[in-house]
């Protein structure tokens, strides 16, 4: 499944992890309520608040 197409991409969004679950509360003043993620079948997760892209490290979704 890569549905990339509808999530923004760039390299301040990008957080390469080493967990296939990650959390996210923002960062700063744009801090959000603390949330939970599954990574899906690529090793990929993106926040619904502030749009962070988890990335597994040494998955197909890591380009690293």
């Amino acid at each position: 499944m890569n549905n990339t197409q509808n999530y923004p991409r760039g390299a301040s969004l990008d957080e390469l992890v080493e967990t296939t679950r990650v959390s996210c509360a923002g960062n700063g003043i744009s801090g959000h309520p603390k949330v939970y993620y599954d990574l899906n079948e690529d090793g990929e997760a993106w926040c619904f608040y502030c749009s962070k892209h988890f990335i597994l490290k040494g998955s197909s979704a890591d380009n690293s």
